[in-house]
């Protein structure tokens, strides 16, 4: 089996949002909209505060609560764990935008562009079908498939790669199979500490965040 995941290394990002441009230029989303978020944020008391980027989108969740309350079932889960969307069944209702505890669900009515008029790249990628229903992060799923297709390693190959995890200039974001013990992000988990985003309400996320050096693990070579 294979079951698609991504992990952010806390440690190494520093909040320079490139994966958020990426993600609107591969996915020319229109202003407000974000698949790919960094979120800011302090913690402590002075004068012992410290400060944290962390990326989030849409966790590709085992138990998606969105899935359950969309009364369309345009809502879906593949086999290898991505949660995708069927735009032509989506009624725009947005249950599942109110489900998602990640705040990780947009719901665009009209085509918006970020200077008025749609630029090159905004005109090359649009897609309508994406207006008056619910979006997200998809794992760029496109890039995915069309690699496997050609015999790539997503995680690896970056052709086949999220475009977010393409871009990311201190390599903060890694992506692979979680079924695989050799993948990128098998061995960055097996390396390293980590949690899950909202783990105790049982969603299962497909999104790992890595904090600290697991001591009680011998490093794989």
């Amino acid at each position: 089996m294979t079951r698609w995941a991504m992990a952010a290394d806390l440690r190494r990002c520093v909040g320079c949002q490139t994966c958020t441009a990426a993600c609107k230029h591969a996915n020319a989303t229109p202003p407000g909209v974000q698949w790919r978020r960094v979120l800011d944020m302090e913690f402590g008391e002075y004068p012992d505060v410290q400060r944290a980027f962390v990326p989030v989108g849409c966790q590709h969740c085992d138990e998606p609560p969105c899935m359950d309350v969309c009364p369309t079932k345009a809502t879906k889960k593949r086999a290898d764990g991505i949660v995708t969307i069927d735009y032509d069944l989506c009624m725009g209702c947005a249950y599942c935008a109110v489900a998602c505890p990640y705040q990780a669900r947009y719901k665009t009515d009209k085509p918006s562009f970020a200077y008025g008029n749609a630029i090159e790249s905004e005109t090359a990628r649009r897609d309508d079908a994406r207006l008056a229903v619910a979006t997200k992060c998809t794992f760029c799923v496109e890039r995915i498939d069309a690699g496997l297709e050609q015999g790539l390693t997503p995680g690896v190959d970056v052709e086949a790669t999220p475009a977010c995890v393409n871009s990311c200039i201190t390599q903060a974001l890694i992506f692979g199979d979680l079924d695989d013990a050799e993948s990128p992000v098998s061995r960055v988990l097996a390396e390293n500490r980590h949690f899950r985003m909202h783990e105790e309400l049982g969603t299962g996320p497909g999104f790992y965040y890595l904090w600290d050096k697991d001591d009680d693990k011998e490093p794989q070579t």
